[in-house]
């Protein structure tokens, strides 16, 4: 029987909370004046500070990441020099640590009560800053200075549900983040190229892939000589997000494909056939799965080194690998160095493998994964919120060659849970005549949609079932998400 999603559940466990101790950096901000932080000022979602303020957060930094130009630093880049010019902020470090490491610093910030003045978290740790009564409320900041770009996102994602998920005792207590539930569909990216040289066609079930990959590791694609080529790469464990591939909520070059097809949803809380909720991760479905994935490995058609390789990516710019699974967003990723290495790596995005009915059953992203929390007595709370509006009005100015967007203080994804389909629909409408691009310009949580309708010059169609991604950027070669 199909069951039908019901969302991604937060498993709350009982963690141990370490007491608020009297030597906080609290300061009488809040306590002494009576007003919540939030109720003073000009209340400008954009207001740039008549003096300088400074804000000490903690920082995921990839010490991988060489993409910063000369010159510059975590502390002093594009983004930085952006917030200064804009807000007048000074950002500073509490703490910085590597993607591995970062859970742990936060970790320890709570238990010693030395918290920085912001900071983005997981659920798990915002619900335990929240019983220790260590951050800030930020009702009255949300209200008065998140600007109307985010308030759209947020208030309109899920039905709130962003929202709700930071709201305690009635008090928001975190700024949510919003991402596309079309992030959660990780379809299956293919170099057709060595498709058309072996004479294959793309796999519409998991025994089809099994054999595209087993071709793409035997027959030598890549035309080198060499016994060098991958058939499905394997997570990324260099990032905590996807070193586990159980972890289907956010999976980079993991098998959420496979795992879809075969009706098994690892991390999520599905309608089982009594109509009760189940945890996907210990279901019948989720052990063939397991299965399939075991023998893949053993007989080398998954990356052989996927438990030690650092970034999986690498493999995928240097045209070793012919299969991965990723979201609609990889050529943003890996996939433009990839064709800028190599012009004749014809990378395609299938929604595929399909299921023993045919169908394409993959699950969506969960709504809210992080939150910006900020100090409880940091006397400029609104600083965090501003930071925030600042990085969705102004994300598309930045160059992300020179500084990898994880480099933005407190970067947080704004997106509405629709937005994929609401822009698929557009392009569609404009790319038929039946609308105009300005018909979209009133629709500013959709931020995609105006810089994409401007923008198309040409459209390559090429079906396949129904199954195939069909609209393409001709100069690039890349797919995008239909």
């Amino acid at each position: 029987m199909r069951r039908k999603f019901l969302g991604v559940f937060i498993i709350f466990l009982s963690l141990f909370l370490v007491a608020c101790t009297g030597d906080s950096k609290e300061s009488s901000s809040e306590e002494g004046s009576g007003e919540q932080p939030g109720t003073t000022g000009d209340m400008d979602p954009f207001g740039k500070y008549e003096e300088p303020i400074t804000i000490a957060i903690g920082q995921e930094v990839d010490p991988t990441d060489t993409s910063l130009q000369d010159g510059d630093t975590p502390l002093d880049n594009q983004y930085t020099r952006h917030v200064k010019e804009h807000l007048n902020i000074d950002v500073e470090h509490a703490f910085t640590a590597s993607p591995a490491n970062y859970d742990q610093k936060v970790s320890l910030a709570i238990a010693s009560n030395d918290l920085p003045d912001a900071m983005v978290v997981g659920p798990v740790e915002l619900r335990q800053m929240v019983e220790a009564d260590q951050i800030a409320d930020l009702t009255k900041v949300y209200e008065n200075y998140a600007s109307p770009a985010i308030k759209e996102i947020i208030d309109s994602s899920e039905g709130g549900v962003a929202l709700e998920n930071a709201t305690f005792d009635g008090k928001i207590m975190a700024i949510p983040n919003s991402q596309a539930g079309a992030d959660g569909v990780h379809n299956l990216w293919i170099r057709k190229d060595w498709l058309d040289k072996l004479g294959l066609e793309p796999p519409k079930t998991v025994e089809d892939l099994k054999a595209v990959a087993k071709a793409f590791v035997e027959q030598d694609p890549d035309g080198n000589g060499s016994d060098d080529t991958i058939g499905l790469a394997g997570p990324d464990t260099s990032n905590k997000l996807y070193a586990n591939f159980l972890e289907s909520t956010n999976n980079l070059y993991g098998f959420d494909g496979i795992f879809s097809a075969l009706h098994a949803y690892p991390g999520y809380w599905i309608e089982g056939d009594d109509g009760q909720p189940v945890y996907g991760s210990i279901l019948p479905e989720t052990k063939e799965a397991l299965a399939v994935l075991r023998d893949m490995y053993s007989e080398g058609l998954i990356d052989p080194e996927m438990g030690v390789r650092e970034d999986s990516g690498e493999s995928i710019i240097s045209g070793n690998t012919g299969m991965f699974f990723g979201p609609f967003w990889m050529p943003y990723g890996p996939l433009t160095d990839a064709i800028t290495n190599n012009p004749d790596a014809n990378w395609q995005s299938y929604a595929l493998p399909l299921d023993a009915n045919g169908e394409y059953t993959p699950h969506l992203s969960t709504t809210t994964t992080q939150y910006v929390v900020v100090r409880k007595g940091y006397e400029h709370p609104e600083a965090a919120m501003k930071i925030l509006n600042n990085l969705l009005a102004h994300e598309s100015e930045f160059d992300p060659s020179i500084g990898g967007p994880g480099y933005y203080p407190l970067r947080l994804v704004y997106a509405p849970a629709d937005e994929m389909e609401v822009t698929t629909i557009a392009l569609r409408e404009v790319l038929a005549g039946t609308k105009e691009p300005e018909d979209y310009y009133n629709m500013p949580a959709y931020k995609l949609l105006k810089s994409d309708v401007d923008q198309i010059h040409e459209v390559k169609l090429e079906p396949y079932d129904n199954t195939d991604i069909q609209y393409w950027d001709p100069d690039a070669n890349l797919g995008v998400l239909d």
